[in-house]
């Protein structure tokens, strides 16, 4: 999984501005920059010129070479990550002699389909990269007037 400069970035952005508790208006206007182009910045879709950055980080009172530092520091990490070598691991559904573990099979159908890097890392450190499940919910159909009238 490669990750975009424009993504790392976007997501040091937005983190420091729900930290400070600020919306994307509040920011828009005082780096003087269009609401939905600094959402898109925000989400990664936009590359930031290094004057938009820098009017972004003035208008989050968050000085450029931190936010630069930080996201080489993302970037690094995601980086040592993707080049550590995984050992393969033995089938989580199988229990010992190749014997069906039930609990691990029962657990395996319960939706949860693995983990995700959930998007804006917290903090300034490896060890703040954090790892959620990911899962599927589904919504019920609506009962028909039949089953509602009896």
């Amino acid at each position: 999984m490669t990750v975009l400069l424009r993504e790392a970035i976007g997501d040091r952005l937005r983190h420091a501005r729900t930290t400070k508790r600020r919306t994307l208006r509040d920011i828009s206007r005082a780096a003087k920059v269009s609401l939905g182009y600094l959402s898109e910045v925000e989400r990664g879709q936009k590359e930031a010129s290094s004057e938009l950055l820098a009017s972004i980080c003035d208008a989050l009172e968050l000085p450029l070479g931190e936010l630069l530092h930080n996201v080489a520091a993302d970037v690094s990490a995601l980086d040592q990550v993707e080049t550590t070598p995984v050992e393969e691991m033995a089938d989580p559904t199988e229990g010992p002699a190749g014997r069906p573990n039930k609990r691990a099979t029962a657990k395996a159908g319960s939706g949860f389909e693995g983990g995700r890097i959930v998007s804006g890392p917290r903090g300034n450190d490896l060890a703040d990269l954090r790892i959620s499940p990911t899962l599927r919910t589904t919504i019920p159909a609506p009962k028909s007037k039949a089953a509602l009238a009896a």
